[in-house]
């Protein structure tokens, strides 16, 4: 996944006490002090240009992402200021290089480089003090990014939705490798947790979002828009439980709106199912109980049917585009 090597982002004082470490070395080998601090301040500014140039390097092209993550990076920590810090950074490893090495070549005519060493090391800190908010930014987005799950968008993917407390996480339990947090209360699951169950020699990934509320999409908070971003861009088919029973919190009516505007914003299947039939149902509808296990089974099986059509779809497409070639 594009976002676990990233190393830890050094914050601005910790570059420059690692640099001026290493320069400091390398005086000391010198015999010539004009010499000694010129090439302390090449050094200084050769180490922090590569550190800074390396914190750059490290993150991945958000416009290369796969959309599920660059949404993902968006909505927690907008891309575009992502882009912004790393434009920062950049720039201060421009900008240090160039000044220190202006600096060196100065000392050469200089009648005190003592005096000149200075002023390049002040210089050269301030630069590197200026992007020190971008460096602890990048930083604190790294932490974050590197844990978000893996997910392939080469397997069959389920996405699980429907309101809050509606048995979503308890699905993806019973069914699969996951295992997140049950609770009797809305929003236990504050992030997006991926399942695996072995179908063969296949494998079909269940994603388990946050709960969606019905409520204008500018008005939902990040967590809500994990949710929209997963039903857009990594799903085959979505999986929607209804609980007819609401002891979801929800009547059935807003819960039955939520699942039209599902509906429209995905253009992949979507199978409502009612949770909790132990305790209440809606006729035509399939229906399960996560908690007595009651349907579980026949879901999976409803399921894998969409994953049938898929797997033949996509044999059909593959099989007309070679007999074009």
């Amino acid at each position: 996944m594009e976002f676990e090597t990233i190393p830890t982002v050094p914050t601005a004082d910790e570059v420059l006490d690692r640099s001026f470490r290493r320069a400091a070395a390398k005086k000391k080998r010198k015999i010539d002090a004009d010499r000694a601090n010129e090439e302390f301040v090449r050094a200084v500014a050769s180490s922090i240009s590569d550190r800074l140039k390396s914190v750059v390097q490290r993150f991945p092209n958000f416009d290369l992402l796969p959309p599920f993550y660059r949404d993902l990076a968006d909505i927690l920590f907008s891309v575009d200021r992502l882009k912004r810090s790393l434009g920062a950074v950049s720039w201060a490893a421009e900008k240090a290089r160039s000044v220190g090495y202006q600096y060196a070549r100065s000392m050469r005519s200089a009648p005190d480089t003592n005096r000149v060493r200075k002023q390049a090391v002040a210089r050269i800190a301030s630069i590197v003090h200026q992007v020190d908010t971008d460096l602890r930014f990048l930083n604190e987005a790294r932490n974050v990014l590197r844990k978000l799950p893996h997910v392939s968008e080469d397997e069959f993917t389920v996405v699980v939705a429907g309101y809050p407390n509606v048995g979503k996480s308890s699905f993806i339990r019973l069914v699969s490798t996951a295992e997140p947090e049950i609770a009797a209360y809305p929003f236990t699951t504050r992030g997006i947790i991926v399942g695996h169950r072995a179908i063969g020699r296949e494998r079909i990934q269940f994603i388990d979002t946050p709960g969606v509320l019905e409520r204008p999409a500018a008005e939902r908070n990040p967590i809500e828009r994990q949710a929209v971003s997963a039903l857009i861009n990594i799903a085959d088919v979505v999986l929607f439980l209804l609980d007819a029973s609401e002891h979801c919190g929800y009547t059935l009516d807003d819960q039955l709106h939520l699942l039209d505007e599902v509906r429209e914003m995905v253009d992949m299947p979507v199978v409502p199912v009612v949770n909790k039939v132990d305790i209440g149902g809606i006729e035509g509808y399939p229906a399960m109980s996560t908690l007595t296990g009651e349907g579980v089974d026949g879901v999976l099986d409803l399921l894998l049917r969409y994953r049938r059509r898929t797997r033949s779809t996509t044999l059909q497409a593959r099989i007309r585009s070679e007999s074009r070639q």
